[in-house]
């Protein structure tokens, strides 16, 4: 059995007693801090398996060292909090913390939820190097045995079994949606719609009739009645992707209907009543200043769960994990048996990947596209646009490419060097929000 360690930062003896049949055991090792609230700083020199820190003061250091902890250790941090706001900790919840009990405690729950943290650890330490490289776990539609995505599996376990709302935060190309249909597929919603919407590409002259419809005669061009987003979803699942792109003059739109569950048409004298869970999703780096481009009652009233996505590049042996995952999936298409090199696969390992799960994929097909049997470094294309100083022979895109692999190339590192935000890309482009919306959807679809 592997050897699971905890570190112990508990103020409340009752609390230590409660949860004593969760951290002790076979196999299971504690250490205790003699001083309340160092157990973060702790970690930095005596890392543990499970940390069991209680913070009623949760301060931006705090926050600087979670995140610090997040890049350095493979530590699962546990927050138990008196269950006042607190910006800090909210924000820790996307760079680190694996879980926050509020008081008052739900023994039963935290304990549960030990045990299944233990086992996984456990099965983690049984498991060699060599087998993770080949093998991929899978939960829902997402893929990856990394501790990244093992952590986030637990997280989509716990969540998708109750009706909260989730707010789900990562660059482009981690999964977002992927994520959000997972929760969907696994919750007790599964027999109902799934309905997904690009915020960013909503019409501000029909945003309320997008959302929530119209009946026929409301305005203009409206020559017949219109089921909105959440009434297609109900009894089901929303997807309000990219959500911080919508202005925050219609975000206000949404604040009744997720409060109360009752909206009106457009045009309409009579309240209807809708039962949705709602998803939302953002690439934009939730910060201090989300404000910005999220009101503050809407992003809580979203985030009653908030998920924050792991980059590709934090995800270790999944990247040829999933490279060869896509391989294979081509070879099945086309019947062929085309095989990566070692040198391929170095390649692969020492890219950045900013372009997330979404750029791994391009680079595999389009190198499957290039080899004839054997994929070699001379096959790798990442999406990197060429200076205009550069030489043809440098490009990183063979010659006579189509003009609409060109396009759909520089859409995506346009979107990289924007950090995501597609209305700068559009306008950037010369082209429609809208337009962009579409093009990625039809690149999905490739």
């Amino acid at each position: 059995m592997a050897n699971i360690s905890f570190l112990i930062d508990l103020v409340e003896t009752s609390l230590i007693k409660s949860i004593q049949p969760g951290i002790s055991g076979p196999g299971r090792q504690s250490f205790y801090c003699t001083e309340q609230g160092e157990g973060l700083t702790k970690l930095k020199s005596e890392p543990a398996d499970i940390a069991l820190i209680q913070s009623n003061r949760f301060s931006a250091s705090d926050l600087a060292l979670v995140k610090e902890l997040n890049e350095s250790t493979e530590t699962e941090i546990i927050i138990f909090s008196d269950g006042k706001p607190n910006a800090y900790l909210d924000e820790a919840m996307f760079n680190g913390i694996t879980y926050h009990f509020r008081a008052p405690f739900d023994i039963k729950n935290i304990t549960v939820t030990l045990d299944e943290l233990v086992e996984d650890l456990g099965e983690q330490k049984h498991v060699s190097k060599s087998a993770k490289k080949s093998v991929l776990d899978q939960f829902g539609l997402l893929l990856g045995s990394s501790k990244p995505m093992r952590k986030l599996y637990r997280t989509l376990r716990k969540v998708s079994a109750t009706q909260a709302n989730v707010f789900v935060n990562g660059e482009s190309g981690t999964g977002k949606e992927l994520v959000a249909n997972t929760i969907h597929l696994v919750s007790s919603r599964a027999n109902g719609p799934f309905i997904a919407v690009n915020c960013g590409a909503l019409s501000p002259e029909l945003v309320e009739s997008e959302l929530f419809g119209h009946v026929k005669g409301a305005f203009t061009g409206a020559n017949r009645d219109h089921k909105g987003v959440f009434e297609q979803a109900n009894n089901g699942t929303l997807f309000l992707d990219e959500i911080t792109e919508m202005p925050l003059e219609h975000q206000v739109k949404l604040l009744r209907v997720l409060e109360t569950g009752d909206y009106r048409p457009v045009g309409s004298d009579k309240t209807l009543h809708c039962d949705v869970r709602v998803v939302a999703a953002s690439n934009r780096v939730m910060g201090e200043n989300f404000n910005e481009f999220i009101r503050e009652d809407l992003y809580y009233r979203l985030a009653q769960f908030p998920i924050q996505m792991p980059p590709l590049r934090n995800r270790g042996d999944d990247i040829v994990g999933l490279a060869q995952h896509f391989l294979a999936y081509r070879n099945m298409e086309n019947g062929s048996a085309k095989s990566m090199s070692s040198e391929a696969v170095d390649m692969l390992e020492a890219h950045h990947w900013l372009g997330n799960v979404r750029e791994l994929k391009h680079v595999v097909e389009r190198s499957f596209i290039l080899a004839e049997d054997v994929i070699g470094p001379e096959h790798i294309l990442f999406d990197e646009l060429a200076s205009s100083e550069t030489s043809d022979a440098e490009l990183g895109i063979p010659l006579d490419v189509p003009l609409e692999d060109i396009e759909k190339i520089a859409i995506e590192k346009n979107l990289e060097k924007n950090k995501g935000n597609k209305s700068e890309t559009a306008e950037k482009l010369g082209i429609s929000v809208k337009t962009l919306y579409n093009k990625l959807e039809r690149y999905s679809e490739d």
